[in-house]
């Protein structure tokens, strides 16, 4: 059996100094129906200390007999949706994995500690990106991934050789293709992973984005501020449209949670859409913002701002995933943009864009007057 470094288990140690206790609803746990669990996922330790959450939970756990998840979709596209939304596997990370690509313009490079969201987003991108049906997939074989990440230090070409972000060190974003706080009660790797950079003589900053509000096993962690957590807002009525996630005031309190316990924080807002009173509803969330994060000293508090997109790809899925949804993707109140890799994207008109982002300039140092805005796209 392969093991995680010495001192990162996921027991170890905590913060001498614990946090006193907020009185705060309990956050609500994803619970998948099934777990598949391969043979060479149980090769590592990390392996089966998930294998060992799941089963805590009381989950079902089918132990494949190979290293392939077959037989995942079948005749009814919603029916296989609504399975593989509730199913779990621990597999191997493939070797891809282990060659970070860069991720712009977020971060440096792309950490994936998991493929797959329990969230049921009905904006998600990961429709246009991912393959198959939306299992969960969740990664045993961490220690070679944070092995890799540890390869890729100093050789990072977005944020590295940014004049206005080089502080930040290597960067890595975790949330790529998954919601690795929604999953972390199940899997444990977000903290091994806190730990891990933590530990290494660099300038390094982890970060990862969500919409969930499970904090709790995090607060403790010697994380010598290596890691910055954002968590994803929208306008109010906009929340409608991310099935299983936190409540907004919920997300924001989190991220509070974490300002005061040391962590670097940020906002991440997104998808920004121009539904009708669109101002008075961004005003309404950075209202909330800032009642929540405001004025909290060394939270070093970012702010990323990403519009609404879609490819023709994204669309065919997710209105099948959704077929009721009032989401927007009408093509023809869109204009085309082309991608660095050729493929075609919907995006908002030029005037549109230019209005929302004269919007957020605005508004942002009246009522964050210390966020730093990282980007807007």
């Amino acid at each position: 059996m392969q093991t995680l470094p010495a001192g990162f288990l996921s027991n170890g140690s905590a913060n001498k100094d614990a946090r006193p206790t907020i009185n705060l609803p309990r956050p609500k746990l994803w619970r998948p129906k099934r777990v598949f669990v391969t043979p060479s996922a149980l090769e590592w330790e990390h392996g089966h200390a998930m294998l060992a959450r799941a089963e805590a939970l009381g989950c079902e756990i089918v132990r494949l007999k190979a290293n392939r998840l077959v037989r995942l979709a079948g005749e009814d596209p919603r029916r296989t949706y609504v399975d593989a939304k509730n199913t779990l596997a621990i597999v191997v990370a493939p070797p891809a994995k282990l060659h970070l690509q860069p991720i712009p313009p977020s971060a440096d490079w792309r950490l994936d500690l998991a493929e797959g969201c329990p969230a049921h987003c009905q904006y998600c991108y990961l429709a246009g990106s991912l393959t198959g049906p939306p299992v969960t997939r969740v990664y045993a074989n961490l220690p070679e991934i944070l092995s890799a990440a540890e390869r890729h230090l100093d050789r990072g070409a977005i944020t590295s050789r940014s004049a206005k972000r080089r502080h930040e060190g290597t960067t890595f974003e975790a949330s790529c293709y998954t919601d690795p706080l929604g999953i972390e009660h199940l899997t444990g790797s977000l903290a091994e992973t806190i730990r891990y950079f933590a530990q290494l003589d660099a300038a390094v900053q982890l970060r990862f984005t969500s919409k969930f509000d499970a904090v709790e096993p995090l607060l403790n962690l010697d994380h010598k501020r290596r890691t910055r957590m954002r968590v994803s807002v929208n306008a109010p009525s906009l929340v409608c449209f991310e099935g299983g996630t936190a409540g907004l005031r919920t997300r924001l309190q989190a991220a509070r949670r974490m300002a005061e316990a040391g962590y670097r924080i940020g906002l991440t807002i997104a998808p920004i859409m121009p539904m009708g009173g669109w101002r008075e509803e961004y005003q309404t969330l950075l209202d909330l913002a800032a009642a929540t994060l405001g004025e909290r000293p060394g939270a070093d508090l970012t702010v990323e701002l990403i519009t609404h997109r879609f490819t023709a790809g994204s669309k065919e899925v997710l209105t099948g995933w959704y077929p009721g949804s009032s989401l927007d993707m009408d093509e023809a109140t869109r204009a085309q943009k082309r991608t660095k890799y050729g493929s075609l994207k919907y995006v908002y008109e030029p005037e549109v864009m230019r209005q929302m982002r004269d919007f957020f300039m605005a508004e942002l140092p009246i009522r964050l007057p210390d966020a730093q805005v990282l980007y807007w796209t």
